[in-house]
């Protein structure tokens, strides 16, 4: 269940959804009677994974807190289509203006999960567990990264100061100034706090070797055939993580997986989702 109470930004963020639709001037829904009453169902319209049920329901409720909800899956459930996921009662008036504002919150988190869980789903069996990246839409990582959790994945760094993750333009940079990248390292593993682990990212073994000999915590392979990364894995053995990363598809991360690396990360999952066929039914009540 998606704790909402936990993070303010999503009822903000459902706020500003709500007021980029303009609901509260919707001359449409204004159509309908106000004592018109309606029996609604959110219902998947193809096979996926579950995420968003709580957010599409709150969204219902910050435009009428009236509305009365059953929810019959919850978030992480293998969907089959034609599956009934939760149900809204309340002013037909009401659930027309949320629709539309709803219905994009739960496609684009189911989209995420159930893209995420065809991933977890490839590696079944093998050590290397499928994570994220930040190439998530503005304002929704939380959301996009909660969903990815919902399908079985698991998340990389939440924000830049989760961790530290020494790049290749970081080492280009520096290099500028006369620093090398087991200087910088270095410097990272000074300067840190105790808490945060330091990442580099490679391109080649010479880099790993490097990396791991001035004490990196994590070495991030970058775009290397799976054969450099049977060879990264070994000299990493026993002192590094290890994450593949870079172009990584579904047609190719079993091939990745198998190299013996610990993380997969990908930012496919987030940045070029397909959303999920969700709909809402609606049932309108005859009044007595």
């Amino acid at each position: 269940m998606f704790m909402l109470h936990k993070w303010h930004g999503t009822i903000q963020l459902i706020h500003m959804a709500l007021a980029e639709d303009e609901i509260a001037y919707d001359p449409t829904s204004s159509l309908m009677p106000d004592n018109l009453m309606s029996e609604a169902y959110l219902m998947a319209k193809a096979d996926g994974v579950l995420a968003g049920v709580d957010i599409a329901l709150e969204v219902f409720r910050q435009v009428d807190p009236d509305l009365e909800f059953n929810t019959y899956l919850k978030d992480g459930s293998s969907l089959a289509k034609g599956a009934y996921i939760a149900s809204i009662h309340g002013k037909m008036q009401s659930i027309l203006r949320a629709e539309r504002t709803a219905l994009n919150f739960i496609q684009r988190m189911s989209g995420i999960a159930t893209a995420t869980n065809e991933f977890v789903t490839k590696v079944n069996g093998l050590k290397a567990q499928v994570i994220d990246t930040r190439k998530t839409i503005p304002g929704w990582r939380l959301l996009d990264k909660y969903s990815v959790r919902m399908g079985g994945g698991h998340n990389h760094r939440m924000s830049t100061g989760d961790g530290i993750l020494i790049k290749d333009n970081h080492i280009a940079a520096m290099a500028t100034r006369g620093e090398s990248m087991t200087q910088l390292i270095y410097r990272a593993k000074v300067e840190a706090a105790h808490t945060i682990r330091v990442e580099v990212e490679c391109d080649t073994l010479e880099q790993v070797q490097e990396a791991v000999n001035a004490g990196a915590d994590i070495i991030l392979f970058d775009n290397m055939t799976p054969e450099q990364m049977r060879k990264a894995v070994q000299i990493c053995s026993g002192k590094a993580l290890t994450e593949a990363s870079g172009g990584i598809t579904i047609d190719t991360v079993r091939d990745v997986a198998e190299t013996g690396v610990d993380l997969l990360s990908t930012g496919s999952i987030t940045h070029s989702v397909k959303a999920l066929d969700i709909s809402l039914e609606v049932r309108p009540q005859e009044q007595s």
